[in-house]
């Protein structure tokens, strides 16, 4: 089974995750830029990330295999404080880069006048870009936020036909489908859709212009719920080919259409800006470990009258 997760967060995650993830059969992974959990206060502190989302994330990812991209965005949430909302300005020579295939987390949070004017701007931006739209449904009143991202979707110069919205359920999936808008699904352990659920509306709805994500961030959620819901699939009496249309097929076709998608995993130097990921010396297996040492591999003997 291969699989193409097309929203997960792996700033928040750890190699262990990574290696998981290719174990599972996750070959490509798209990491839309997003809130980290606490309130940035400045652009700058925007830009900082972007660097790693194009950076270092990509290099620690081709260690274990995995092809990595990003969308890159003023996330809904930070367009309501005023120290962010400058980080529209900067945007534009960020998503020239190559391996950019969207614009987003877009879409709305609190459902402001401020995430009004951020999800239109940056829908014209990605129009001006040539570049596919990540929309980010609201985790409140979720039937009213479609509605109100399809009206402003509808007013830009961006066609329903390159954007995916996120995040959707049972309440929304039939609007956004009848919208002509990719759906996507985020499945989490005990919030927003699970594989049951998620079975349910491929059943419904079918397999077309779906995309299936774990949107594994800083909570609690699971890099390994894509295999789970292919794995459910195939239970419940799907074909490998539907599989590897939701799993695969689906995320490479509507990426894709950023022109910049590049599933082969390049080698990478030994260290990306120094860092080589790993941290400090690793154990000699044939080297007896003789207690505390530095932190840094075993502790050393010292030697006679040092």
């Amino acid at each position: 089974m291969r699989i193409f997760d097309p929203h997960i967060h792996m700033t928040s995650r750890t190699t262990d995750d990574y290696e998981a993830m290719h174990a599972a059969g996750v070959r490509a992974v798209v990491e839309p830029s997003f809130w980290l959990g606490q309130p940035r206060t400045s652009p700058a502190s925007f830009l900082d990330y972007f660097d790693s989302l194009l950076g270092w994330e990509p290099f620690r990812a081709a260690q274990y295999g995995i092809a990595h991209h990003c969308t890159l965005a003023l996330n809904p949430k930070e367009a309501n404080d005023p120290r962010c909302v400058p980080v529209l300005d900067a945007l534009p020579r960020y998503l020239v880069k190559d391996n950019v295939v969207a614009v987003g987390e877009i879409g709305y949070d609190s459902m402001t006048p401020a995430e009004d004017t951020a999800l239109a701007a940056q829908l014209q931006l990605a129009a001006d870009h040539g570049l596919p739209a990540l929309v980010h449904t609201p985790h409140r009143d979720k039937l009213t936020g479609l509605r109100r991202t399809l009206d402003v979707v509808r007013e830009s110069a961006l066609s329903p036909e390159r954007v995916l919205i996120d995040h959707l359920n049972e309440t929304t999936v039939k609007e956004a489908r009848d919208s002509g808008c990719w759906l996507g699904f985020s499945v989490y352990p005990d919030t927003k859709m699970d594989e049951e659920r998620m079975i349910a509306i491929l059943r419904a709805y079918g397999t077309e212009q779906v995309l299936v994500n774990s949107a594994a961030d800083w909570g609690k959620s699971d890099p390994l719920k894509t295999r789970k819901v292919g794995d459910l699939m195939l239970a419940e009496g799907f074909g490998e080919d539907d599989v590897d249309q939701v799993l695969w097929r689906n995320p490479v076709a509507f990426y894709g259409l950023s022109g910049r998608l590049n599933l082969d995993v390049a080698g990478t130097e030994a260290t990306h800006e120094g860092n080589s990921i790993l941290r400090g010396v690793p154990k000699d297996p044939h080297e007896p470990d003789l207690g505390p040492g530095d932190g840094d591999g075993p502790a050393r003997v010292p030697a006679a009258g040092a």
